[in-house]
């Protein structure tokens, strides 16, 4: 069950990436933090390809693999912002978990835009997770916890989006085995994301740019961290459904708690820990019943 060791792995990975992130944040803003850990990124993944390369020929990518990535690669710097946004106001325990309920948002949006049934089964596993989010933000609505949970969630919308995008350009390359495959795609998406984050720092916050190069060691091992996270989510993605990966990187939640409390010192309310588990619970049941 080689995607169950390459989950846990990509997991412990990006809620390191995450943390690293985090701190950039206050230095660097939300965009430039964005930016770390693509621009950083690249180089480990180029190192990367440039050695499975010497070993496999590597495939190229035609229109259909380059469109699946850029869908991947945009959605992913958008998800990546909107969390940075969260953490600024709520716990980095409690980001993690609004950012998990990806798999209701998704199963919202299928039955509003695409008419497909729910079904009691999935609307008990959305009422359980909606339940642990309003626990979890619901008291501190008037001082604008509404806000900081509703970005969060639309952040796990879009890094679901970024999953279907990254695993269909897995799927389309021509040939491969799994790691070579995610080590390809992996390249390619870092090498636009850091693309349209080099642009979009060069033309509207110039500050943040500069600010990277100032704090490159830092900013270094935030990307290290983050294509490490990526190929090991990729390679999951390459070897079982992605429904399977969502239920397992649920362990994300438990990690970026124990973070929370030992690293940024941020307690937790019994309010907002039961909000969590019932976040997991109703996710891990969505999924289950969608993956039947």
């Amino acid at each position: 069950m080689g995607w169950i060791l390459a989950t846990l792995i990509a997991a412990a990975a990006q809620t390191g990436r995450n943390a690293a992130q985090r701190r950039l944040t206050a230095e660097l803003g939300t965009m430039g933090a964005t930016a770390v850990r693509f621009l950083f990124g690249l180089p480990f993944a180029a190192l990367l390809l440039a050695l499975v390369a010497m070993a496999r020929p590597i495939p190229v990518p035609d229109s259909t693999v380059l469109g699946w990535a850029a869908l991947g690669a945009c959605s992913q710097i958008a998800a990546t912002a909107l969390m940075l946004l969260t953490m600024e106001s709520r716990g980095f325990g409690v980001t993690t978990a609004l950012i998990k309920t990806e798999p209701v948002t998704l199963a919202l949006i299928g039955a509003l835009l695409l008419a497909e049934p729910l079904g009691p089964a999935r609307m008990a596993a959305i009422a359980t997770a909606t339940l642990g989010v309003v626990l979890m933000s619901g008291a501190d609505w008037r001082r604008g916890g509404w806000r900081a949970a509703s970005l969060g969630i639309v952040a796990g919308a879009l890094f679901g989006l970024s999953a279907i995008g990254f695993r269909g350009a897995i799927l389309a390359l021509p040939f491969g085995s799994e790691p070579i495959r995610a080590a390809t795609i992996l390249a390619i998406s870092l090498a636009m994301q850091s693309i349209i984050m080099m642009v979009w720092l060069a033309v509207l916050n110039r500050p943040a740019l500069a600010g990277i190069v100032r704090r490159w060691r830092g900013s270094l091992g935030a990307g290290a961290l983050g294509a490490l996270a990526s190929l090991f989510w990729f390679l999951g993605f390459a070897l079982t459904a992605a429904a399977n990966v969502r239920t397992l990187a649920l362990v994300e939640v438990v990690m970026a708690q124990l973070v929370s409390g030992r690293v940024f010192r941020e307690g937790a309310s019994p309010r907002q820990i039961a909000g969590m588990a019932l976040i997991v619970l109703g996710v891990a049941a969505l999924v289950a019943v969608s993956a039947r």
